[in-house]
């Protein structure tokens, strides 16, 4: 399957909750998603792996020709660098957490089945 979710940035230090990278994808939506995992308590003292599925609230992507925008109305529609997505005090949506996924590998396939099935809807 032709990768749909395209990768914009990714980062090793991250102003999100958690000490592992994020992926942030363009989605044929518009929709910037971001993908990074975090541990979580399966009981006391034992430890599993999440991979958390977000929709970036503060910028858009245009798919077509490839630019991230501001949705601040205040601020004009400019593009912007690709390292602005990632900032302090990010406003993200969760949308989906998974904890039977093994590696960022996996996860990416997963966010490129629905990023496929949105451009379906298209």
């Amino acid at each position: 399957m032709k990768s749909v979710a395209k990768l914009i940035h990714r980062t090793y230090a991250s102003y999100l909750p958690t000490a592992f990278p994020a992926h942030y994808y363009g989605m044929p939506n518009g929709k910037i998603y971001l993908v990074f995992s975090r541990f979580y308590e399966i009981a006391f003292g034992e430890t599993g792996l999440e991979f958390v599925f977000a929709e970036h609230a503060d910028f858009s992507y245009d798919y077509d020709n490839d630019k991230i925008m501001r949705l601040d109305i205040s601020k004009q529609k400019v593009p912007v660098f690709v390292e602005d997505v990632d900032y302090p005090g990010t406003k993200i949506n969760i949308l989906s957490v998974h904890r039977n996924l093994n590696s960022y590998g996996e996860a990416q396939r997963f966010l490129n089945t629905e990023a496929w099935k949105m451009q379906q809807l298209t």
